[in-house]
């Protein structure tokens, strides 16, 4: 598995945040049942866990440097 900096992840973090961002606020212009709606949700959903993921790994990171 490849292992990333802080400064990296950090980066990723912010950019996957805005595109969160921008998703939530296009879903609101999307019609529910439509394919576009469904797809958007399911994008909203990927980011979320990757920021959680990536939210982890700094801690994990934050961690090793403590010790």
């Amino acid at each position: 598995m490849n292992t990333y900096t802080i400064q990296e992840l950090q980066k990723a973090k912010r950019s996957i945040a805005s595109t969160l961002s921008k998703c939530e606020k296009a879903l609101l212009k999307l019609t529910p049942g439509r394919s576009q709606h469904t797809l958007t949700v399911r994008r909203i959903a990927a980011f979320q866990i990757a920021l959680e993921l990536i939210d982890r790994e700094l801690a994990a990171l934050a961690g090793e440097k403590s010790v």
